[in-house]
């Protein structure tokens, strides 16, 4: 159990106690193991056996989650393990405004007759409540990827659910700081480690975390036969990015808010998402359900799809770039990316990082004045 503040936890857990050990988990470069006596127990074989330094990451997000942890080679690694505790022909719901790669391995083993795919807007808590009896995965996100959209996971979670089905939640946006879907009733939470844990732009990795021991089981079995265990140089990054990761996000958080109250007063921005915006339509359910309104913002350019590159190309402090949750500032825009055309044209993605707010402020002025 977490007894810690989350700061303090993410700072002090997952490392050697032994007298004359390391103060840090080193990163061990390890496939096999020295045996023991034949029957005696012990680790053999990485894939199987795990790593101190995997187990070192797993320990620290587990605790803060709630449940026990498993680290996977990336997000996605993560998500098909959880996909592969289905059986063919089973019932998926995922959310309308879902990670790209989510929604493409949903739509693979859809057109192999593997799964039957239903999408559900995310703030259309009846409509989940009603999937919750004849799907056999919920698959939440919230807050969503782009559209920063908001689901009542209070309300799904306590929802009847059709035997067997898992209630699995996206957890990436909010991380553990912000969120813990475990403690309102879901079955998994997982995280792309790759972002904010991580934190540095250096690495891919994932963590599945859940409460279920035979689920854990389970998941681990899919990580071994998938062969979806993280690297060592990978799982050790991620652990030293998770020992800032309260600080970086409670200064990237700070200047996300700062940033969306200045963009959304902008006269060349027509839509600012941000759930701390009391404009924004889930405001009152995050500022309920979340500790914090997290680091990602998404707004649309006047000027539609033209002006928003141009402000992509005209940033300089800002890194014109995708993936999220670093220290740096990055933004991109979405449409541009296949399977992302839905999206409005000229809405762009900001990752807020830890840099000085003011100077981002400025940065995004120059851009806006630029692709003007």
């Amino acid at each position: 159990m977490l007894k810690l503040d989350p700061a303090s936890w993410l700072v002090s857990a997952g490392r050697p106690e032994q007298p004359g050990a390391p103060l840090n988990v080193p990163l061990i470069p390890v496939s096999n193991y020295l045996l023991g006596p034949p029957g005696e127990a012990g680790r053999d074989y990485s894939r199987d056996s795990g790593t101190p330094t995997w187990e070192a990451l797993e320990e620290i997000i587990g605790a803060l989650e709630g449940g026990r942890s498993l680290a996977f080679a990336s997000g996605m690694a993560a998500v098909a393990a959880v996909f592969d505790q289905l059986q063919c022909g089973a019932r998926i719901a995922l959310p309308d405004d879902c990670y790209q790669g989510v929604v493409q391995l949903a739509d693979a083993g859809s057109r192999k007759g593997m799964y039957r795919v239903e999408r559900i807007p995310v703030a259309d808590t009846a409509a989940w409540i009603d999937s919750a009896a004849r799907a056999d995965l919920l698959w939440l996100e919230s807050p969503s990827n782009p559209l920063l959209a908001v689901s009542d996971l209070a309300a799904i979670c306590a929802a009847p659910r059709k035997p067997g089905c898992l209630l699995a939640v996206d957890n990436t946006f909010a991380t553990p700081l912000n969120q813990r879907p475990l403690e309102r009733g879901a079955d998994v939470s997982m995280h792309s480690a790759t972002k904010f844990i991580g934190g540095h732009s250096d690495l891919l990795a994932g963590i599945v975390t859940v409460r279920d021991p035979g689920l854990y089981a389970s998941l681990r079995r899919s990580r071994t036969l998938g062969g979806a265990t993280p690297g060592a140089l990978e799982a050790w990054l991620a652990v030293r990015g998770a020992r800032t990761l309260a600080l970086r996000f409670e200064r990237a958080q700070q200047n996300a808010g700062r940033l969306a109250e200045w963009l959304a007063a902008h006269p060349r921005v027509d839509t600012v998402r941000y759930p701390g915006l009391q404009s924004h339509p889930g405001h009152a359910l995050a500022a309920a359900q979340l500790d914090g309104f997290g680091t990602m913002i998404s707004f649309d350019v006047r000027g539609g799809a033209a002006a928003a590159d141009a402000v992509c190309r005209a940033v300089r402090l800002v890194r014109h770039a995708s993936s999220l949750g670093a220290v740096e500032s990055t933004m991109e825009r979405r449409a541009a990316n296949a399977g992302q055309e839905h999206l409005p044209s000229s809405l762009l993605r900001l990752s807020v990082g830890i840099e000085f707010w003011e100077d981002l402020r400025a940065d995004l002025e120059q851009a806006l004045e630029a692709a003007s």
